[in-house]
This record gives structure tokens, C-alpha cells and sequence, in this order.
């Protein structure tokens, strides 16, 4: 269902809005999670930490596809919120042929590539071979990735979170039934988990494209191009610095990777799981920052000022409400999480338990902090503002690398661990002083 943002109770519309995108996050986490619970439990420890090795990697290329759906989103979403249908049409279509092509050439990069990023980042001899074979089946799907989240922004982007929300549930679903049958039933190993989650997202994105024409089709409009160099380079001004600031966050994530590598096996299996329950949390923040975004650029485009900054106080409140129950779900029940990953009678685990643990206690009482840090990005995003946007997220990425490799010689993982809530907290104190700083141009809705 398209739904029109420019009118009616704020916060109402905001929640409506929100919530499908926060349970969309639930099962879109499901795919990462399912993998490692599922390796961590019915294989072994070592085939936890291969697919730990190998997740910051499948985020750069995740990185570049979410970037990618940034852009094309706002700009789908101030034509919407103008009620240009033509234009709103030839965005609709030069992102989805641009995403289509931008899979396919980072399908072949990937593929030559995967094993020197295993090395780079000292991924031991003992999973080495399991989280290459794993990368390389991912990088396959790539192309199904891309247009699957290119669908999911242009449904928001037109006010539909709804839809993407049951493509998700059903892929999840599936995808956890198939990691069982080719891991559990026929012993595939790693490369098994890999094979789920393509058949999945495979399926998942060709129903969504499907759908998406039928919706596209429904709306009326002038003659429109289907591809558009003038479209491309608007949607490009956007989209880049999204990219780059997606991807940049995952080379970030990178390095830090390096220097969990080589604190040992038990760190990072314990790393691998932990850090899948801390994106999961951060994932929802980012789902309210987005649909702030996709908000406040289809009311940018209709020149509602009052309403971005209404938006943005309602967001403001949604984040704080989530992150303090994560919070208080991760502290209180830390030890049980993170033995979901792995078997607690196996006593070779303690250890990689213990490190998982760590870090989970460290960073979710800094939850607050990222998820109004998001929210504000989310307004800075959708009104346009992309200069002040990157500023915030480089702030946060630098300090977390920066703080990383300075505290973990002192106090090894620990320090490692702490990088986290610095970084989160200095860049969520800046992006709120520029949101406030910049606030007095949304009410002229003149952006940069």
C-alpha cells in the first residue's frame, strides 16, 4: 500500500510506519543469526568463528547495497512527496537497472578477492578454508541482494513498509528451515549455511520485483523514461556518499576484525557471536533512523518544515524506548544469549563465552547514545543534508578504529570492547549539535 506522509498526526504515522520496519529487522536479522547459531551448535566452535571471519567482509558488500538504497530513497521519496509521479517513476527505474549492474560487477570482484581479505585480516589456518568457501557462495548472491533491498527501499520510499516486512518473514523462515536440511539433515558444514541464504534471498528478491512492478504499474503517470543520465547523477549525488560512508563503516569493521583475529580462536568465536546480537539491536536503530529519513524527505519535498521537526522528536523517543529495552534484555540476560550460539555443556566454549559476554556488557548500556545518534542522522539524511550526515558517521568510525588499536594493546579484548560506546557517544553528542545547529534551515527547507 503507498501511503502519503505529508498529512495527518505525525506520531501516529511515524509508528505505524516504524513498526513494520523494526520486525522486518527481527527476521532480516535471522538470516546472519540462524547461520551461526546453527554452525555454533550442530558443527563446532571453529565453524562459528569462520562465519565470524568472514561477516565483516559480506557487510562491505551489504554496505555498498544499503548505500546504494539510501540514495535512490530519498530521492524516490521527495518526488513522491511532490507528487511528481513522472519523475518519481524514471527515479523508481534508474535505480533499480543501476543496483542490477552494480550486483553484477561486484559479483566478479568478490569472487577474485574474497580469499586476499581473509588474509589481509589474519583469519586463521584452522577456518580459513570454511569462511572462504562461505564468502564465495555469498558473493554469488549478490545480485539478488542488491535488488532485493533496492525493492525494500522504493516500498518505503512510497510509505509501504508493510510489504517488504512479509517477503522477510517468509525468506527467514525458509532460510532457518534450510540452514537444518543442509546442515543438520545432509552435512554440508559451513558452506551449507551459505547455500541457505542464497536459495532464500534468491526467491525473496524475485517475488519482491514482481510485486514492486504491479505496484509501480498501479500508480498513474505521464510517459516516463525508464533510464535517465540526469536521474542517475541525482540519485549518484546521493547515493555515493551513502556508499561511502556504509562502506567505510564496514572497513572500519575490518580492522577491527584484524585485531580480534589475533586475540585467538575463542575471541573471535565469542566476537562472532556477540557482535551478531549488538547489529541486531543497532539494525533496529538504523530501521527507525530510515523510515525518519524516508518521513522527512517526502515531507521536505512537500515543503512541510514543521513536520520534519516533529518527526525527528518522535523518532527521538522511538529510539530511546527500543535501545532501553535492549539494553536491559542484553545486560540482564547476557550469559543466556550468547550460549544460544553455542553449546553451554561443551566446556571448550567457557572461554569463547566469556569474551561473546564481554563485550555484550560493555556496549548495551550505550545503546541510547548510537540510536538518538541515528535518529538525528536519519532528518540530516532525508532533508538532504549528506555533508553533515557523513561528518557524523566518519566521527564515530574513526573514534571506534582510532580507540580500538590505542586500548587493545593495554587491556587486550577489553579494550577492543570499549572503543564501542566512545566512538558512539562523541559522534551521537555531534550529530544532535548539528541537527539542532541545522535546524533553523529545515524551517526554510533549504538544504545542502
Amino acid at each position: 500500500m503507498v501511503k502519503d506522509m505529508t498529512e495527518g498526526a505525525v506520531a501516529s504515522i511515524l509508528i505505524k510506519f516504524s513498526l513494520p520496519l523494526l520486525v522486518s529487522v527481527v527476521f532480516q536479522q535471522l538470516y546472519s543469526i540462524a547461520d551461526s547459531v546453527i554452525a555454533g551448535n550442530f558443527i563446532n566452535k571453529d565453524a562459528l568463528a569462520a562465519i565470524g571471519a568472514s561477516y565483516p567482509i559480506t557487510m562491505i558488500f551489504l554496505a555498498i547495497g544499503t548505500g546504494m538504497n539510501i540514495g535512490c530513497s530519498v530521492v524516490i521519496s521527495t518526488f513522491f512527496g511532490a507528487k511528481d509521479m513522472k519523475s518519481m517513476k524514471t527515479a523508481v527505474f534508474t535505480s533499480i537497472i543501476s543496483s542490477f549492474a552494480l550486483g553484477i560487477l561486484l559479483t566478479v570482484v568478490g569472487f577474485f578477492t574474497s580469499g586476499f581479505f581473509l588474509e589481509l585480516l589474519g583469519t586463521d589456518t584452522a577456518v580459513f578454508k570454511d569462511a572462504h568457501d562461505y564468502l564465495n557462495i555469498y558473493v554469488f548472491g549478490l545480485v539478488f541482494l542488491f535488488i532485493y533491498n533496492i525493492c525494500t527501499g522504493i516500498f518505503t520510499s512510497l510509505g509501504d513498509s508493510r510489504t517488504p516486512l512479509y517477503f522477510l518473514i517468509a525468506s527467514s523462515l525458509g532460510n532457518i528451515a534450510l540452514d537444518i536440511l543442509f546442515v543438520v539433515v545432509i552435512p554440508l558444514g559451513v558452506p551449507g549455511t551459505a547455500w541457505a541464504t542464497f536459495i532464500c534471498q534468491g526467491v525473496c528478491s524475485i517475488l519482491a520485483f514482481i510485486v514492486l512492478m504491479k505496484r509501480i504499474k498501479g500508480i498513474e503517470s505521464p510517459a516516463f523514461k525508464k533510464f535517465e543520465l540526469n536521474m542517475l547523477g541525482r540519485i549518484s549525488k546521493l547515493s555515493i556518499p551513502s556508499i561511502l560512508q556504509q562502506s567505510f563503516v564496514s572497513v572500519g569493521n575490518l580492522f577491527i576484525q584484524g585485531l580480534v583475529n589475533s586475540c585467538g580462536i575463542d575471541v573471535m568465536a565469542g566476537y562472532s557471536s556477540a557482535i551478531k546480537l549488538n547489529t541486531f539491536a543497532v539494525t533496529c536503530f538504523s530501521a527507525i533512523g530510515n523510515s525518519v529519513s524516508s518521513f522527512s524527505a517526502q515531507n521536505t519535498g512537500a515543503m512541510r518544515s514543521d513536520r520534519v521537526r516533529g518527526g525527528f522528536k518522535v523518532g527521538a523517543l522511538l529510539a530511546a524506548g527500543v535501545a532501553a529495552i535492549f539494553s536491559l534484555v542484553y545486560v540482564i540476560f547476557a550469559s543466556g544469549l550468547i550460549y544460544i550460539f553455542m553449546d553451554s555443556s561443551d566446556m571448550n566454549n567457557a572461554a569463547a563465552a566469556e569474551a561473546g559476554m564481554g563485550f555484550l556488557l560493555t556496549v548495551s548500556p550505550f545503546f541510547i547514545t548510537v540510536g538518538l545518534k541515528l535518529n538525528s542522522d536519519g532528518v540530516l539524511r532525508g532533508c538532504g543534508n549528506i555533508k553533515a550526515f557523513m561528518i557524523t558517521t566518519f566521527s564515530d568510525l574513526v573514534l571506534r578504529v582510532a580507540f580500538a588499536f590505542i586500548l587493545c594493546p593495554m587491556y587486550g579484548a577489553s579494550g577492543i570492547w570499549l572503543s564501542w560506546p566512545i566512538g558512539w557517544s562523541i559522534s551521537a553528542i555531534l550529530s544532535n549539535l548539528i541537527y539542532f545547529f541545522y535546524c533553523r534551515k529545515i524551517r526554510d527547507l533549504k538544504t545542502e
